[in-house]
């Protein structure tokens, strides 16, 4: 090993990024962290990945409307 090395051109941060991620810091509950590493355990992924993926499917669902409730319950009345 060299007795001093040469730092001055060093980056702090990953050494490798990945396109299109971007790293944050988030809280979550030991509970849903649990629940997301065993899933990953079993499906031979990363517990990242299928956050990512539960977090992605469900911004990407509509919201629910006013009318769209109104409708479900008049047909569920209907139907009773």
């Amino acid at each position: 090993m060299r007795e001093e090395y040469d730092f001055s051109k060093g980056k702090r941060g990953a050494v490798v990024t990945t396109p299109g991620k971007k790293r944050i810091t988030i809280y979550l509950d030991a509970d849903v962290i649990d629940t997301f590493q065993k899933q990953a355990e079993q499906k031979g992924v990363g517990y990242q990945t299928l956050i990512n993926a539960a977090l992605r499917e469900a911004s990407s669902k509509e919201p629910v409307t006013l009318d769209a409730l109104r409708r479900v319950i008049r047909e569920e009345l209907h139907t009773a």
